[in-house]
């Protein structure tokens, strides 16, 4: 009879601080930015703003104007990627990651655009080829794509056109689009050009899957295979986990679930201090897990989101305590800090110093600032 196996048990705040410490979140990191920005595998970037706001809460002493010069410079770049949404990524990664990501939600994306109906009697290797060729010619904007697509294929839905591009090609937003205090209309480009002079910091293909898995772990582990399915939006990635089995340490979480972790990971005591952080909307550390209860309370699941849109969040010992706002008038900023419950006086004062803080990284340095609770 074979005897089964008993594996050591994390439980939830067990896996808030271990993966609080590999997101960077446990005390400021003194990483560089593009090493950070390679660790976390990019940074959720639907809005431009949020990659910002997430390496201000990692990094010692960050600066906007960093992130900016790194974009400007093509060291990093905005691309779809995870999941089929904006990432901000190294310039490697935006290359590697991509590549990895197209079989799953990318091409389930363009696959659900033709079943509408929108691409019926498209070509779409011609309008690969036709859309590379505008985009190489010029940064296009998608309205520019869909005007210049849409009279070789007149009876097409003009945005599935546009979508059917983006899902089809690795398209770069190229700045000055996503640089801080600037800004600009989303223009696209291919990698190949966009990444042309850097080629030796660029990948040759799509991303290992076995090595990014040891990569995700290294960020966001210890994880379950459908955590790591959640967070790439590939599906069937059980094989490459048992392919490394015997690298990996096997634990399980209180519900039973099987989670691998790097052996030499951090794995810090479940009582470790965890200071508060104010999260970006879509910031990686809640949208990365299939079970989210590591920082996610059961009783506040849907409390981070209006609609499709998610709300700026903030952590309280590890876990999500509320939302917070940010108005950013020309004479005064103001951050109104928003608790889903009760909060002690000692935290209101933590949660007041983390939040100036904040403020005196990213805002204007000629500005006032304000911070109010509510509540």
């Amino acid at each position: 009879m074979a005897l089964k196996t008993t594996r050591p048990v994390l439980g939830a705040r067990a896996l808030n601080r271990a993966t609080l410490d590999r997101q960077l979140l446990l005390r400021p990191a003194s990483l560089g930015v593009t090493e950070a920005v390679q660790h976390l595998l990019g940074l959720q970037a639907q809005n431009t703003k949020p990659p910002y706001y997430a390496l201000a809460a990692r990094l010692d002493g960050f600066r906007p104007e960093q992130l900016s010069a790194l974009m400007e410079s093509r060291d990093v770049a905005r691309i779809v990627t995870m999941r089929s949404t904006v990432h901000t990524h190294t310039a490697r990664d935006a290359v590697a990651l991509r590549g990895l990501a197209q079989p799953g939600a990318i091409d389930r994306e363009l696959a659900l655009f033709v079943s509408r109906g929108g691409l019926d009697g498209v070509d779409l290797d011609r309008l690969a080829d036709l859309a590379r060729a505008l985009v190489e010619d010029r940064p296009r904007t998608p309205k520019e794509l869909r005007e210049e697509l849409l009279p070789q294929w007149p009876d097409a839905d003009p945005q599935s056109l546009s979508v059917a591009a983006r899902c089809l090609l690795p398209l770069v937003q190229v700045t000055p689009r996503g640089l801080w205090g600037r800004g600009g209309k989303v223009a696209l480009t291919t990698t190949d050009q966009w990444f042309d002079e850097s080629a030796e910091r660029t990948a040759d293909g799509a991303a290992d899957l076995d090595e990014t898995v040891l990569r995700y772990l290294g960020a966001f582990g210890p994880a379950s295979v459908k955590d790591m399915q959640t967070w790439c939006g590939l599906t069937k990635l059980g094989p490459a986990f048992e392919r490394l089995r015997p690298r990996l340490l096997v634990f399980q979480d209180e519900r039973g679930t099987e989670l691998f972790d790097l052996p030499d990971a951090p794995r810090p005591d479940e009582d470790t201090p965890a200071p508060p952080r104010f999260l970006p909307e879509f910031d990686n550390l809640l949208l990365s897990h299939a079970d989210r209860t590591r920082v996610v309370p059961a009783e506040l699941r849907g409390r981070t989101w209006t609609g499709n849109q998610a709300h700026r969040v903030f952590l309280l010992d590890g876990f999500l305590a509320g939302i917070w706002h940010l108005d950013e008038a020309k004479d005064r900023t103001i951050l109104t800090i928003e608790p889903f419950a009760h909060v002690t006086h000692g935290q209101r004062a933590a949660l007041a110093a983390e939040a100036e803080r904040t403020l005196r990284l990213m805002a204007p340095q000629d500005v006032p600032y304000d911070i109010v609770h509510v509540g």
